[in-house]
């Protein structure tokens, strides 16, 4: 079986080939105007990490392992930050023991040697993290704990419609499991391929879908886990009024409390019914109030995306001037084609355009892989974000500076807030870079507001990407925060947004969210930094 690259998003048999270097390096010539050599990708030979300053415990030796391409796998994310450090072979500080725990005896052993020795634990899902979630920090000893081998579903409640699921279990095998008793848990955020069902529970996960039941806080039932302390479990509940939930304690938690082992969660009946359309708009702020007026008037569908004219040009194939509303509706039970037409009736009384016959409706009889969302314009862009991940692999070596940061915020301070974000990332975009591109759609629509996803590049020097970067930023995620909106919509904090996440809590809670920790982790061993200093 293939392994996960150490340094590029994906598996290694998915990192860019000649070819993909080939064709990168004719975009950059064709839109930058230079010439540039392909880079040379890493490789295990490459790699010189410092030797492991602890040996893992006898009693869980045989779950561990000190190898280089593990350990160096295990250092980052896959931001761009990280992929830029991991393809130039920086590897300062990585872990020295990597754990994989089979079940939660297994796990309690580990957390108790590394509670007990003073030795720094970083729970591990999939590693798709793009803010610093379980990079090491500075200490004396390491141990990553990686989840993946509880991976399975352990029981499913027909009558509730809920199913018992462990923590490591990857987006795809978790799909698969279910597939066969016809149920689905519908959360796709993009980086289902390679994330966990712990990691979106300790992250707050969004998942593709755009309205209603987009994070993963709509699936919880109850939550079990391992903390230093004992085990942490809720009460399965379809709701509940008995106090603050404990549920939402761990939710978002990012692995500073416990390990998640497991969890209840909300699953729903396969999809058989689908309807999608594409409308264009004379701007992006005609296509945004047709978000809003749709998601105001609470149809709900699946899929509601604003995408603006860079966007729509870059993944829909328009012609740069036009904005594209992209709508989908799905369901198990009943049929969704009244549903899109009445979001298209919407979206057209906002000035959206669209050709009659370009709604496509499949039913249960009729739906195929060739048929909703995935013809023209929407079938494109679908392609593309599916895609966008393993092809920013390709930039890295370039002296590309490419990355993605997103927020939300109230529909009356939309305007005002893009307008600030855009100015400051082109205004560092021209310092860094001498210019470079910046676009947005929207990842999520609520009644009271939608959720921004921006994209930005520019051709920096190479060697020099790092600190280009680190200055975009610095000035988009200041705009954000000044425009009045959040640091993170779906992303979580983890290192990275750390001091744009301290200015937006109260510090109160702040002050109760270190108590709780030190109740729960009383050596402070757990994925110190993130969210709170210990």
């Amino acid at each position: 079986m293939t392994r996960r690259s150490f340094w590029a998003w994906g598996n290694e048999d998915r990192e860019p080939t000649p070819a993909d270097y080939a064709a990168m390096a004719q975009r950059i010539h064709e839109r930058y105007g230079v010439s540039l050599d392909a880079p040379t990708p890493p490789t295990d030979a490459d790699l010189d990490l410092r030797p492991p300053r602890i040996l893992p415990h006898p009693l869980v030796a045989e779950l561990c392992s000190t190898d280089d391409h593990d350990r160096a796998a295990h250092t980052y994310g896959r931001s761009f930050r990280d992929r830029i450090r991991a393809f130039n072979r920086q590897f300062p500080n990585p872990p020295d023991v990597i754990a994989y725990p089979r079940n939660e005896s297994e796990l309690t052993t580990v957390l108790d040697w590394c509670s007990n020795s003073n030795i720094v634990a970083i729970p591990y899902g999939g590693g798709s993290t793009v803010v610093a979630g379980v990079e090491p920090p500075e200490a004396d000893a390491v141990v990553t704990i990686d989840l993946t081998r509880l991976d399975q579903v352990l029981e499913i409640d027909d009558t509730s419609r809920a199913a018992r699921i462990q923590a490591g279990v990857l987006g795809p095998d978790l799909e698969s499991q279910l597939r066969p008793h016809g149920y689905t848990l519908r959360h796709f955020p993009q980086s289902f391929e390679f994330s966990t069902l712990g990691g979106w529970i300790a992250t707050r996960s969004g998942g593709h879908y755009a309205t209603n039941h987009t994070h993963i806080d709509d699936f919880v039932e109850s939550v079990r886990m391992v903390t230093p302390a004992g085990v942490w479990e809720s009460r399965r509940l379809p709701g509940s009024g008995a106090g603050p939930s404990p549920d939402r304690m761990v939710i978002g938690s990012e692995g500073i409390l416990g390990v998640i082992t497991e969890a209840w969660m909300r699953i729903q009946a396969r999809p058989r019914y689908r309807a999608s359309a594409g409308v264009v708009f004379d701007g992006m702020a005609a296509a945004s109030e047709g978000a809003r007026l749709i998601a105001q008037a609470k149809q709900w569908p699946a899929n509601l995306r604003m995408l603006d004219p860079g966007e729509a040009q870059d993944f829909a194939g328009l012609d740069g001037q036009q904005a594209l509303l992209i709508i989908g509706f799905e369901a198990a039970e009943l049929p969704q084609g009244e549903n899109i037409r009445q979001a298209v009736a919407i979206a057209r009384d906002a000035g959206g355009i669209i050709d009659e016959e370009s709604i496509v409706i499949a039913d249960a009889a009729e739906r195929t892989d060739a048929t909703a969302g995935r013809q023209g314009a929407v079938g494109s862009w679908r392609n593309s974000f599916i895609n966008a991940p393993y092809e920013r692999n390709a930039t890295i070596g370039f002296g590309i500076v490419a990355e993605t940061l997103e927020t939300a915020i109230t529909w009356e301070r939309w305007p005002a807030m893009d307008e600030m974000v855009r100015s400051a990332l082109q205004d560092a975009l021209q310092r860094t870079c001498g210019g470079g591109r910046v676009s947005c759609r929207f990842t999520h629509v609520y009644p009271d507001g939608p959720a921004p996803y921006y994209t930005f590049e520019g051709l920096g020097r190479i060697g020099g990407e790092l600190e280009a970067h680190a200055e975009i930023k610095q000035a988009a995620s200041d705009a954000v925060m000044a425009a009045g909106g959040t640091i993170t919509h779906h992303h979580a904090v983890g290192r990275a947004h750390r001091p744009w996440y301290d200015g937006q809590r109260p510090d109160p809670f702040a002050e109760a969210l270190r108590s709780v920790k030190k109740s729960l982790d009383p050596n402070g061993i757990l994925n110190p930094g993130v969210l709170i200093d210990p």
